[in-house]
């Protein structure tokens, strides 16, 4: 019996008679406003828990033989298909006139629908197998003029179909994926695959090419949850003159890791943009550069979830609070409704 009597003294939560409780309506309204906050501040710190959160580290970049890729979406609403190049251009003296990569062009009417789809390899490969042929071998008189009949042929063709699609207000869509070796450089988009005869022919002067342009996607690599690319959405539309646009930008390699431990290897960049007007006296083009370079330091993102100690710490602390809380609210509740009835009750009885 010692044992038994020594357990009960230690007991911190003693219990009154059943005699003894005495249960009101201003409790049970204290009850359940009571239970509700209860449950919802349990469903907060559930959610609060099963929510991931990122820690960032930053290293030293240290990869070395990888390409980059580069993700391209724009349209533009005032240039045919048919006068538009891709090039890229890096520090190591490369340079890529739209071969192997996977770039395709959509040609747009006035109202922005699709007309028309081209494979750029494509066409560049033909016209690389035309040069070559060209070159190879000796050839007579007669064939260089024939060559030369054929190709005023095809551009006095190039040129009729392109001087028709501008009357027609016809635009372009350049997307896919531009692979590049990791080293600093800049691809652009413009008329610089044409002829000098053929663009003058054409548009009268580099100051009525007009390169506005809507930059739907440009990306370094796959996107992760919360990547912001600063140039997605960007609109830059010329009513009068036109001229170049250079968008300088600073890669910074990065990797996603899961909570699963998956790693997702990617890029996020700060970009600044400057416009060059074009006038009458110049003698290059107008184009859309992005001129890019890389960061020494790669950004490592990796995703975490709170101990479960931690979320039934917290959630002894908010419930344990919400009961006492409630508690102290109706012994008030309590004590003043006693206050108000007691003297109404003694004047009864008078």
């Amino acid at each position: 019996m010692g044992i038994k009597q020594a357990l009960k003294s230690l007991d911190a939560f003693p219990r009154a008679e059943d005699h003894l409780l005495q249960k009101t309506r201003s409790g049970a309204l204290v009850s359940v406003v009571g239970l509700a906050i209860m449950a919802t501040l349990f469903l907060h710190e559930l959610r609060y828990y099963l929510t991931t959160y990122t820690v960032h580290q930053m290293s030293v970049d240290l990869k070395r033989g990888e390409t980059l890729p580069i993700h391209i979406n724009m349209t533009f609403p005032s240039l045919p298909c048919d006068v538009l190049s891709v090039d890229a251009i890096d520090m190591s003296g490369k340079h890529e006139v739209d071969l192997d990569t996977h770039i395709w062009k959509l040609r747009l009417n006035s109202y922005g629908h699709i007309i028309g789809t081209e494979y750029l390899s494509d066409l560049v490969e033909k016209e690389h197998a035309a040069h070559n042929h060209d070159e190879g071998g000796n050839h007579d008189h007669s064939g260089e003029k024939a060559h030369g009949h054929t190709f005023d042929q095809d551009a006095e063709k190039m040129i009729k179909k392109v001087k028709q699609a501008l009357e027609n207000g016809e635009g372009c869509r350049v997307y896919g994926v531009l692979d590049v070796q990791r080293v600093a450089g800049n691809f652009h988009i413009s008329v610089h695959g044409l002829s000098m005869f053929v663009a003058q022919m054409i548009f009268d002067g580099a100051v009525h090419v007009n390169v506005s342009h809507i930059i739907h996607d440009l990306s370094f690599g796959p996107k992760y949850p919360g990547l912001h690319n600063p140039l997605d959405g960007t609109e830059r539309i010329l009513h009068s003159a036109s001229g170049t646009f250079k968008y300088y930008i600073k890669i910074v390699p990065t990797e996603y890791r899961y909570i699963w431990k998956e790693v997702l290897p990617t890029n996020q960049f700060s970009v600044t943009e400057y416009f060059s007007p074009m006038t009458e006296f110049d003698r290059t083009w107008p184009a859309v550069y992005f001129l890019y370079d890389l960061s020494p330091i790669t950004v490592t993102i990796r995703e975490e979830r709170r101990s479960f100690l931690h979320f039934i710490t917290r959630l002894c602390a908010v419930l344990g609070g919400t009961f006492a809380l409630t508690g102290m609210l109706d012994r008030w509740m309590y004590i003043i409704i006693e206050a108000f009835t007691k003297p109404n009750s003694r004047r009864a009885r008078r």
